[in-house]
């Protein structure tokens, strides 16, 4: 006949103390991998963020306001500009940002930046530097030209559009011609406004490549000036 071993009781309250030790420390484990802080986002990523983000703001305002005033050729603009909204959430997934996160232009604005002055007349300029206005990254169409500063303080973004370098604007008609300096290369671009947006200047993919840094998706020092 077999003999059952028992513990003594001393035994057993060491094992239930290991036990309790063990299983403590698991939750411990757990409690901290879960309560760890997301990483925050470098100083790059926040600025792609919230390019993508004025983007998205600019085309919902611009869609918003095509619903609200209709007109024949609304409904095409509409489905555009719908597609356009679609990649740029795209791009915000793909960048890691918030995907349908929108703000407006005029909430980006850096308003403790002092506008840029305006352009002295033509007379004062100096004669022997006649190319000296014209940016590196200079584009065709007269862009040699210095116009009118406009919009002063406002961010430049992109519209996800494709085609020909050009912008909309919710100051200027079709035909205006402006052009946009990017201060922070100093690289500018001249381009016809052909479309309405909800920005002052809001280029298409085109032009906003002559005049960006790379991986950015806003312009946050831009002189903006109306030409011709």
């Amino acid at each position: 006949m077999s003999r059952r071993r028992t513990l003594g009781t001393k035994k057993k309250i060491a094992l239930l103390v290991s036990a309790a030790t063990v299983a403590g420390g698991g939750a411990f484990v757990m409690a901290s991998t879960s309560n760890a802080a997301p990483t925050p986002k470098s100083a790059s990523e926040s600025t792609v963020c919230l390019g993508l983000a004025t983007a998205l703001g600019n085309n919902q305002k611009f869609i918003a306001d095509q619903r609200a005033n209709p007109d024949a050729q609304s409904e095409a603009r509409i489905a555009n500009r719908k597609a356009v909204v679609a990649e740029i959430k795209r791009k915000q997934e793909a960048s890691g940002c918030a995907v349908g996160e929108s703000a407006q232009d005029s909430q980006t604005a850096q308003p403790s930046q002092p506008a840029q002055p305006a352009q002295p007349p033509a007379a004062s300029a100096q004669p022997s530097q006649p190319a000296a206005s014209a940016p590196a990254g200079d584009t065709g169409g007269g862009a040699a030209a210095s116009g009118q500063q406009v919009c002063n303080g406002s961010t430049v973004t992109l519209s996800g559009e494709g085609g020909a370098p050009a912008a909309s604007s919710n100051q200027f008609p079709a035909g205006t011609k402006l052009k946009v300096t990017n201060l922070d290369n100093n690289k500018s671009t001249t381009v016809e406004v052909t479309s309405v947006s909800g920005s002052c200047a809001l280029l298409n993919n085109a032009a906003f490549e002559q005049v960006r840094e790379p991986g950015k998706f806003l312009i946050r020092r831009a002189l903006i000036e109306k030409v011709g």
